[in-house]
């Protein structure tokens, strides 16, 4: 089963068992909800498994079902020998009927609202590191940020050991290149990734390591030899004068948390390097037999082995010199590159920035590339220093970014006041803009962030003369790719500008389309992403969202709303089939209930700009002419926004290949950013 109802109880021996996936109800995953004399476990049922989040209990030996825990009003309670415990150990809605451990390994309770006819979900119920902390939200071997965007490992160097699935199943994010291979196990190597967590230290920090008072290298290599381990995660003590820590070994692995800790942690994946994987020969195994000259043998052994040693050592020591030369001429080729870039700003070193930046002490913000630090420059005019953290994925992004706005420069696009190559280190900087991202003020509900609807719509008005110029006044098309609320700034006096320009690309004039890998952030993300060609149409299905969310003052994905109206732009069609589009207008403000015709008008023009057939999706300069007045919108817009008609067989096939349905692919729990 995977559900309790109210009253009923879990006992000890007993498990809570989801289904393997939203759509397939006939198979049953890895995870469970169970309860032991020890305690209450959410796990991943590997061998061993996985604790995601844990309650201590140390309950008393019986040999009945006295021990249990049970759902009442308003918590998941234990009882001890039959009776109430202190222990409360989750804290439910009191009107909830009910609670089932799902296929993503959330424990979510519902209850039933009588005069909406409707369900509404409480969500969260087992995690404090939200999604992150989650197993499977990012799939096996994904890496899970803060913003709750998944990525694939860094690559070494110009081999890539993962990949990303061409697909929208979160839960099927990242898979190797190669398989790990016992018989080619001295081929074998390791993927250093630093300030990562792994979300059974995070549910139990106080869990018994596989190895304890052990080094980096020691974790290391007992993974190694181990051919059943797959990772080693070590953390370093607190209180430790030394190197040593705790070093867990990891058979299976999913999701990772990219999660700041408090104490060094890095994460040593194994790999398979792809170019050395040799077939076992089956007559190469031999058996040695000694006789009247094995001792001479011996002695030739061990001459021929140590000066194979020193041999290899020398071949060592020289491939190391010529990948950091190597490494070196890309850094320099990438410096000159940037250089030649008519009109790029101005280059700073590192130390400057730490000068300018108070070693990087005041941090504004954190995302799925970096942190941000505010800075002062020497004429006292204040910058945001970007500090990339990462190796492949991270250059690319940081290329992009200069590449794509370094020379440009528009009322409404952030401008790019440097950028510092040195060694390893990327980083970018930006003019302040003091009131911060726009996430902040359309959604939070405090007095203090409060926007009023002439604001809201010249935001609107201010993104879409950014994206208009990017699309149709630069020299080259630039296609922005993640146009959300967390990357529209806000300045002083609240004029809006497009930033984060690190997915973005570019497309010469004499091309209409370009075929890219997926990237951008779960709900953005227009339909026709399916074929991989994509135009500028992108970033208009994506500014559609904004306006919805803008105008509501809702996320794309709420879980604080019933299933049917969790995902903003259903809830939108739902409303307009129904006549009742102003019941989207913001409730919550008096000035937006004043203007609901100009809202609700600019809820059609967000209709225009989400329609599934990009081809039917006006273009940003005409967006323009709309909110300019100068034209009207169609009456004709189809409210479907999932699938063009030339794409439906496409997502059928893929429906029937991942069993789950076309709504699907465009929410959170199977949509994943390409960070």
């Amino acid at each position: 089963m995977d559900s309790l109802v109210l009253r009923q109880k879990l006992s000890i021996g007993q498990k809570l068992v989801p289904s393997v996936s939203e759509m397939n109800w006939t198979a049953q995953g890895l995870l469970s909800l169970s309860m032991t004399r020890t305690g209450l476990f959410a796990q991943m049922d590997t061998d061993p498994p996985q604790v995601y989040f844990l309650v201590p209990a140390n309950l008393p030996y019986t040999s009945d079902d006295s021990n249990y825990i049970k759902f009442v009003n308003g918590t998941l309670a234990l009882f001890t020998n039959s009776t109430l415990n202190d222990s409360i150990f989750i804290n439910i809605p009191p009107a909830s009927l009910f609670m089932r451990l799902e296929y993503d390994g959330h424990l979510r309770a519902y209850e039933f609202d009588g005069h909406q006819r409707q369900w509404i979900v409480a969500d969260d119920l087992l995690q404090k590191h939200g999604d992150c902390g989650y197993p499977t939200v990012c799939g096996q071997y994904g890496i899970c940020s803060s913003n709750g965007q998944c990525t694939c490992p860094d690559s070494d160097g110009d081999t890539n050991y993962f990949k990303q699935i061409n697909n929208r199943h979160r839960n099927l994010w990242c898979y190797r290149e190669v398989p790990l291979s016992c018989d080619n196990s001295q081929f074998q190597s390791f993927l250093e990734l630093g300030d990562l967590s792994y979300f059974t230290y995070s549910a139990d920090p106080e869990s018994t390591p596989d190895l304890a008072n052990a080094n980096m290298v020691y974790c290391k290599e007992a993974c190694a030899k181990n051919c059943s381990c797959k990772a080693a995660f070590f953390l370093k003590d607190r209180d430790s004068p030394t190197d040593s820590g705790s070093c867990y070994l990891l058979t299976e692995v999913f999701s990772l948390m990219n999660l700041k800790l408090p104490v060094k942690s890095i994460f040593y994946l194994k790999v398979q390097n792809i170019s050395n994987v040799v077939p076992k020969s089956p007559g190469s195994s031999r058996t040695p037999s000694f006789n009247n000259r094995g001792r001479t043998n011996r002695l030739a052994s061990i001459l021929g082995s140590s000066l194979g040693s020193v041999v290899a050592l020398i071949i060592v020591i020289g491939v190391i010199k010529v990948l950091c030369r190597k490494r070196e001429a890309v850094d320099e080729a990438e410096e000159n590159h940037l250089d030649r870039i008519p009109g790029v700003p101005m280059k700073f070193t590192y130390n400057s920035l730490k000068v300018i930046t108070k070693d990087f002490s005041k941090k504004l913000g954190e995302g799925g590339f970096g942190s941000v630090f505010e800075g002062t420059l020497q004429d006292g005019s204040k910058v945001a220093v970007k500090r990339l953290d990462g190796l492949g994925h991270i250059k690319k992004s940081f290329s992009a970014e200069v590449e794509t706005i370094g020379s440009i420069h528009h009322v409404n696009l952030v401008m790019l006041v440097g950028f510092c190559t040195e060694n390893s280190r990327r980083l970018l900087v930006y003019e302040y803009m003091p009131n911060g991202s726009l996430d902040k003020w359309i959604f939070c509900r405090s007095s203090e962030y409060v926007l009023n609807w002439q604001q809201r719509r010249k935001i609107i008005y201010d993104i879409a003369e950014g994206l208009n110029y990017l699309h149709e006044g630069c020299r080259r098309k630039i296609v922005h790719l993640d146009i959300k609320p967390q990357n529209i700034l806000l300045d002083d006096n609240f004029n809006a500008k497009v930033a984060d320009f690190g997915l973005s690309k570019l497309i010469d004039r004499d091309k209409s389309q370009v075929v890219t890998t997926m990237r951008g952030t779960p709900g953005y993300l227009a339909p026709e992403w399916l074929s991989a060609a994509i135009t500028e149409k992108v970033d208009v299905y994506s500014f559609g969202v904004v306006v919805l969310e803008i105008v509501s003052a809702r996320k794309v994905f709420d879980n604080s709303q019933d299933s049917e109206s969790m995902y903003l732009v259903g809830a939108f069609r739902r409303k307009v089939e129904e006549g009742r589009l102003s019941d989207m207008v913001n409730i919550h403000s008096e000035d937006m209930r004043v203007n609901e015709v100009e809202a609700v008008n600019m809820l059609r023009i967000a209709g225009w700009c989400l329609q599934g057939d990009f081809t039917k999706r006006p273009s940003m300069s005409v967006v323009m002419k709309v909110l300019d007045g100068l034209m009207d919108v169609p009456d004709d817009l189809e409210y479907d926004f999932s699938f063009p008609p030339l794409l439906k067989s496409r997502a059928k096939v893929l429906q029937e290949e991942a069993h789950f349905a076309p709504s699907t692919l465009l929410m959170p729990s199977v949509l994943s950013g390409p960070r």
